[in-house]
């Protein structure tokens, strides 16, 4: 089941540092099969509530994988570049298999809350 490492990110200015994370986060995520999917930067186009923040999502094969890259030695040796210069949350996530259906969902939902 694929994976992602959601980042809700509050950057500050642009220095040395971000740059080189930026430089180097891809070199991290190849071992383990991680891609962006959205890295921040971008318009986002808020619909319900405010968001002045940076979006970063990137996918991995696996929550095993995501995990496994946050913990790498290659990922932790650069990671202070970032948490040194920008506040935000971070987490890992999985996804939903093609057939997940909301519906089927609402109805455990239903069952279990006897509703």
């Amino acid at each position: 089941m694929t994976a992602y490492a959601i980042g809700h990110i509050r950057p500050e200015t642009m220095n040395e540092d971000i740059l080189r994370y930026i430089e180097t986060i891809q070199a991290t995520m190849d071992p383990f099969g991680g891609r962006f999917l959205v890295h921040g930067g971008g318009p986002v186009e808020v619909l319900e509530g405010s968001f002045t923040s940076s979006l970063v999502i990137i996918a991995f094969p696996d929550m095993e994988r995501a995990r496994a890259w946050y913990a790498s030695e290659a990922y932790q040796e650069i990671l202070p570049l970032r948490t040194r210069h920008i506040e935000g949350d971070v987490f890992l996530a999985e996804g939903v298999p093609p057939t997940y259906d909301a519906t089927r969902t609402a109805a455990r939902i239903r069952k279990e809350a006897g509703l």
